[in-house]
Formats: structure tokens, C-alpha cells, sequence
């Protein structure tokens, strides 16, 4: 029986509960299953345990997803050990920032991130070893291959047999983006992400039939609870690519015989601005599943594809708080608070705010094993983040009478203009529903006036050619005065991360460029 909620066992013992489901896995062209990642671990724990680590310690995961990327997460969880999953493009300084942070002691990563890696371990005290999963490259004459340890440990003792492990307990620190700051870690229990990918399997009603498809990386909470945990839990297959390519999206759903996917960040919009094909309904997708799809274009997604859009609000620390599926709409919207929490909006006083009135969104579980545990090693950010027994979100939001919330922007996106506070949101919306425009992120740069300017950065449709002064013609009178942008920025691709979120700490660092639009310039 899929259950939603309630009680979660560890993530070992929830596999091995799944490992007859059925579930194929495929990674870049090649496939495991279920049954064969239960094995896996069972084996790779009692290697891991040999090494010396024991429950609790913390081992970092530096990897493209891959088949053994996905072993080592489950290896790592049956062990009781404690995952530091982390982006391999990462820079070197990002890299070493999280590892030394997290206290890792083991690191395992892939062949082209191995001599980053061993560099790095040996500047941080913690880091005792380090694993490849392809020993066939990398220089590093200490690291273990992770085969090898495979093999070595198939005839491990029973005093280094996996342990039981707490459901309670730790299983993973995901490092948030940091757009605004350095990164903090997500520190997420077993139960948490057990009952994550359940919320999700009866969320979407998904079944045995289902073929999932994910774009997003495995050191993001969506493509593990989301897509590879839920199919697991449901007996679906899941497909996972390491890119996204809107031109080739739908050819893909249809040579992978895919019946619903992910979205996140800009993903919907790109999609959509594709040039239209006499194919696009001609796929076996029945339904997508994430956030944001636009208010102005979510019909007309859902028409032109053939799909149906379950739109949700939620984060790495929280999982899903509010949903929308297709039986409970209000469009716009990011749904009503779901079955597992209590949603409000507050003032700068942490004082409820009336219907209707914009606010900071601020979340508690309504049972236990729902959300994070803190942020690790930043005991003063969790309890600023916990402050009045609310979790802060950080985000800017409203209620509606009948409990439907609406996002606005991040609270350090609003821009601040000649005493206006200006949503980001607002700008966003009306330029993107411009036919020559692909993307957009809108951000504020210092202003000679004190406070900010606002800025846009855009990026052109295919085929388009896109001339700042027509585009800031055309959009003005939709636009509050005050929100009109003075400057515009062309670029062939914003900044984004590995889930299509802009990168707007970037776009401000760059400032005014020297191809940058100035609205005060043109006019003098």
C-alpha cells in the first residue's frame, strides 16, 4: 500500500520493502533496478563500514548522475551514514567550502572530478579517503575504486553487516544554491525523504504503468524523492538525462514512451516558446509536475501539449507545503496548504497578515518526519529560520479567502526604488509575455539616487531579434511606473543553476555592462 504521511522507515530498510516492485532505472543509456540497488547496498555498506566509518559520519558524493551514483546514495543510506551529495561543476573554493563544512570523511566521486577532488582532500583534515567510482581514470594512487570495494566486501564479517538504522536520523546534507549567500546544509532525515517521495506518488497518483522523466541533478532533493524515490516507491520506471534540451524534450517523452515529468525554474516557459509543431500533442505524457508554469501561459500549455499541470510551493528544507492538481485549481496560484502543513503569511512582525495582503510565507509541519532538521553546523540560522515556532521561508507570498497562496518573489528580490518596494514577479510576468522574448530575470543595481535601479536581463526568442526600446515600448503601459526597468541586457543565456533557476546574484555582480540599454541615456 503507497502511504502519504505517517510512519517512514530508514531508506534501507524502505528499499528493500520496494525491491520487488519492478522499478528500471536509466541513467544516460544505462538501467538498474530497484532489486539490484538493494543488493548493491547491502553489499557497499558492509565495504563502507570496513573503511572504519560508522553511523552518523558523513561521506561526500561528487557526481554526474550516473548508475553509480545511484548506488553509492543507497550504500551510503543502509550504512547509516550520512550523504554530502555536491555538484561536480562546482568550483574549486565552492567545493572544498562545502566538504571541510560537512566534516566528511570519506569522499566518492567520478573519474573527472577525481584530481580536483584529491587536491582538495588534502587540504581538509576530516577527509580520510577517497573513492573513484571508475578506477580506470584519475591519478590519485591512493583512491579506492568503488568496484573494488564491491568485491572486497562480499564476504564481510557479520560484525560489519549493515546496522539498523534510525528512521529518525540523518541520511543526507543538500547544500542549497547559496544565490545569496554561502550555501547552507539541509540536514533531511530517512523519514523525511521516505515520506516525500510517498507525498509525491499519491500527489500524482502514480502507478506501475508510469514511465518518470527528470532533467535535474541527483544532489537536488527533486530528481531523488521526486523522481528516482517515487518510482521506486510506486514501481515506475524512471529515466534520468544530466541536461535539458527544449528542442529535443518531446522527442525524448516519445522515443522513452514517458507519462510525466518534472519541472522547475524556467523550464515550462522555454518550453513553450518553442516553435510550435504539428507534434506537440504527439507524445504519451498524461501529466507534469513541479513549479512555476505562468498564469498567462498555463492553459495554453496544458491545451498545446496534451498535459495536465499539478503546480506546488515548497523547498529543499520543507518538501511540498502547498499543492494544486488538476481536481483543486485556482490558476496563478501555487495551490492550498497540503496534507502535511500549516501555511501562513506574516508581517515584519512575524504578525499574521489579512487576506489578499503580501507578506513572508512561514510553514510548520502538521506531523512529524516532514521537514529538515536545521541547518548543519549554523545552529544560529536554524533559530532565526524556527523563530515563533514558524519555519521562515524567505519568501514573499499571499493568501486568498479560500487558503490559496500565491508566490510573489524571494524576500531579497524585491528591489527597492525611490522608497517603492518593487516585485521582481510583476516584471518578470509582463516581459516574458512578450512573443520575443525566451527568458527573462528582472534584479536591481545601485542607483546614483541611493537605493536601486531596476534591471532586466533577457533573453531572445528563436529567430527574434530584439531591440531593447521596442521591447520597453511595448511593455510599459502593463508595467506600475515605478517598475518600469531602465536597464536592459541582452544575453544569449542567462545564469542558471542545475534547476533552471536564475542566477541573479550573477547579473548583479556584472552590474551595468558596456552593451547594457540605458533608458536615461537614450533619452538625453
Amino acid at each position: 500500500m503507497i502511504r502519504d504521511g505517517g510512519y517512514a522507515p530508514s531508506i534501507g530498510d524502505w528499499l528493500s520493502e520496494c525491491a520487488d516492485r519492478g522499478t528500471h532505472i536509466t541513467v544516460d543509456g544505462r538501467s538498474t533496478t530497484a532489486a539490484e540497488l538493494d543488493a548493491v547496498a547491502t553489499v557497499a555498506a558492509a565495504g563502507l563500514s570496513a573503511l572504519g566509518l560508522r553511523p552518523g559520519d558523513r561521506v561526500g558524493v561528487v557526481m554526474g548522475a550516473s548508475v553509480v551514483a545511484l548506488q553509492a546514495w543507497f550504500s551510503i543510506a543502509r550504512a547509516g551514514l550520512v550523504e554530502v551529495p555536491l555538484n561536480p561543476d562546482s568550483g574549486t573554493d565552492l567545493l572544498e567550502y562545502c566538504l571541510d563544512r560537512a566534516e566528511v570523511r570519506v569522499v566518492i566521486c567520478d573519474a573527472a572530478s577525481s584530481d580536483r577532488v584529491a587536491g582538495i582532500a588534502g587540504r581538509i583534515a576530516s577527509i580520510e579517503r577517497v573513492i573513484i567510482a571508475d578506477r580506470s581514470s584519475g591519478t590519485d594512487p591512493d583512491a579506492l575504486d568503488f568496484a573494488a570495494l564491491l568485491a572486497s566486501s562480499t564476504d564481510a564479517p557479520p560484525e560489519i553487516a549493515p546496522p539498523s538504522v534510525d528512521p529518525r536520523s540523518a541520511a543526507v546534507v543538500l547544500y542549497t544554491s547559496g544565490t545569496t549567500g554561502p550555501p547552507k546544509g539541509v540536514v533531511l532525515s530517512h523519514r523525511a525523504n521516505v515520506n516525500l517521495a510517498r507525498h509525491t506518488v499519491g500527489l500524482m497518483r502514480y502507478t506501475s504503468a508510469d514511465r518518470l522523466y527528470s532533467v535535474f541533478p541527483l544532489y537536488h532533493s527533486n530528481a531523488r524523492y521526486c523522481s528516482v524515490m517515487a518510482g521506486i516507491e510506486a514501481g515506475a520506471d524512471v529515466i534520468l538525462h544530466r541536461a535539458f534540451s527544449a528542442s529535443q524534450f518531446w522527442d525524448i517523452c516519445r522515443a522513452e514512451r514517458i507519462t510525466a515529468f518534472n519541472y522547475q525554474g524556467a523550464m515550462m516557459s522555454i518550453l513553450f516558446k518553442q516553435p510550435p509543431r504539428g507534434d506537440d500533442r504527439g507524445h504519451p505524457v498524461r501529466a507534469a509536475f513541479g513549479a512555476p508554469c505562468p498564469a498567462e501561459i498555463f492553459t495554453a500549455v496544458e491545451d498545446r501539449f496534451g498535459i495536465e499541470l499539478t503546480e506546488i510551493y515548497g523547498s529543499t528544507e520543507t518538501s511540498i507545503v502547498c499543492d494544486m492538481p488538476p481536481s483543486r485549481r485556482r490558476i496563478g496560484t501555487a495551490g492550498t496548504e497540503s496534507v502535511n502543513y500549516h501555511v501562513r503569511v506574516v508581517d515584519d512582525h512575524d504578525e499574521p497578515v489579512a487576506c489578499g495582503v503580501v507578506g513572508e510565507i512561514v510553514v510548520r509541519p502538521k506531523r512529524p518526519g516532514m521537514m529538515f532538521d536545521g541547518y548543519d553546523a549554523r545552529p544560529e540560522s536554524s533559530v532565526q529560520a524556527w523563530r515563533d515556532l514558524w519555519f521562515h521561508t524567505g519568501d514573499r507570498g499571499v493568501l486568498d479567502a479560500d487558503g490559496f497562496l500565491t508566490f510573489v518573489d524571494r524576500v531579497k528580490d524585491t528591489i527597492r526604488r525611490r522608497g517603492e518596494n518593487i516585485s521582481s514577479w510583476e516584471i518578470e510576468r509582463v516581459v516574458s509575455d512578450d512573443p520575443d522574448v525566451a527568458q527573462v530575470a528582472a534584479y536591481g543595481v545601485p542607483s546614483e539616487l541611493s537605493e536601486e535601479d531596476v534591471a532586466i536581463a533577457v533573453v531572445p526568442a528563436p529567430g527574434a531579434r530584439l531591440d531593447p526600446a521596442t521591447l520597453m515600448a511595448r511593455v510599459d503601459g502593463r508595467l506600475t511606473s515605478f517598475a518600469r526597468p531602465r536597464y536592459v541586457r541582452v544575453m544569449d543565456r542567462l545564469p542558471l543553476t542545475h534547476s533552471q533557476r536564475v542566477e541573479k546574484y550573477r547579473l548583479r555582480a556584472d552590474g551595468i555592462t558596456a552593451q547594457t540599454w540605458d533608458r536615461e541615456a537614450v533619452r538625453t
